[in-house]
């Protein structure tokens, strides 16, 4: 029996990998991607069927907003039944959050999402976008044996790692090694082939494709740092329409331990605010049981946010406050690992 050819929609965003030199004036614009194969002829040699949509008008990567992350899961639940696989094109300066945005909106996700984009725009000859781009067509029309996707799930794709998406964060605006996981192990590598990690790999979902697309967006994240004013603490903390608050904490989970600090801290949790602590470091994990400063915020009610990055966090307090209006109810959901954004 002949195998039925993988389908994959590339949605385009905006972002620089969809940009190419107007030789009239030499300045950069970007190209119309219902010609992906005269651009990228590569994606032709591939045993699959690429579509392509086009968001309209396209967003800068620093304008990106709640509104894109649910215009996105809209379309991908939508679009669910038709496609093998989803490869979205995205500015990398908020690829980070929007990828743990859709991985914890997108509820029994079975099929790859991957995001993926550039350093260098895609018309530039030494461009790290058409390398990006193939792989993560390839990605996602990857499948098994028995016909199921070999990426289950949402991530990013960029110079030849795969990084689960809410775990990844951005690491440098000048290499083409733009994204680091540093508490995950990449799920595959593109090299001659593409290597997967299956240990690192979620199971499928299990049940229809839906979407939680209701997001409570008061949050404010305050990063600890010597000379923090009280003034500060208090507007993140107590803002009159804060509902919760990260704390960007010193290494294991530590902030400075004057009794002003604390006591802004204990009225925010005495309220019922939610306050979720977020280690600054990259690699490592809040355990607030090991210094006392950590204790002090742990007794005042403050929640560990264990080795979530930022950008997760954030997503994932969107979420949970978006279907519960009760915090105590958020607060042990944020406890719990949900799309593997946490290691408990």
């Amino acid at each position: 029996m002949k195998k039925e050819l993988s389908k994959v929609l590339i949605i385009y965003t905006g972002g620089t990998i969809g940009m190419k030199e107007d030789p009239s004036d030499q300045t950069l614009k970007p190209f119309d991607f219902s010609a992906i194969l005269t651009e990228v002829p590569e994606l032709g040699k591939f045993a699959c069927q690429v579509d392509s949509v086009t968001f309209d008008p396209l967003i800068d990567s620093s304008d990106v907003e709640p509104l894109l992350w649910k215009q996105l899961a809209e379309m991908i639940v939508r679009e669910y039944d038709r496609y093998d696989g989803f490869v979205i094109l995205h500015g990398t300066d908020t690829m980070a959050y929007s990828a743990s945005a859709l991985s914890l909106m997108l509820e029994n996700l079975s099929k790859p999402v991957v995001f993926t984009g550039s350093q260098l725009p895609i018309g530039r000859p030494r461009t790290d976008g058409k390398e990006n781009l193939i792989s993560s067509v390839e990605i996602a029309s990857a499948r098994n044996r028995d016909g199921s996707a070999k990426i289950p799930e949402v991530c990013i794709f960029f110079n030849s790692q795969l990084l689960r998406g809410n775990r990844a964060t951005k690491f440098s605006s000048v290499d083409f090694d733009a994204f680091r996981s540093p508490n995950w192990p990449v799920l595959a590598t593109a090299g001659i082939d593409i290597r997967y990690n299956n240990d690192s790999i979620r199971t499928p979902g299990n049940g229809k494709i839906s979407a939680k697309t209701c997001l409570d967006t008061r949050v404010s994240i305050m990063k600890v740092h010597p000379g923090i004013t009280a003034s500060v603490a208090r507007g993140c903390l107590l803002g009159e329409d804060i509902r919760a608050c990260i704390i960007e904490t010193y290494g294991s989970g530590n902030a400075i331990s004057k009794p002003w600090f604390t006591d802004i801290v204990r009225q925010a949790c005495e309220q019922g605010r939610i306050v979720l602590n977020i280690t600054q470091c990259l690699m490592g994990e809040v355990n607030m049981d090991i210094y006392a400063t950590g204790r002090a915020l742990k007794d005042t009610g403050v929640i560990s946010g264990a080795d979530m990055t930022t950008e997760s966090a954030l997503a994932k307090l969107f979420v949970l406050m978006g279907e519960n209006d009760d915090n105590n109810m958020v607060k042990e959901k944020l406890k719990q690992d949900l799309r593997g954004e946490m290691s408990c």
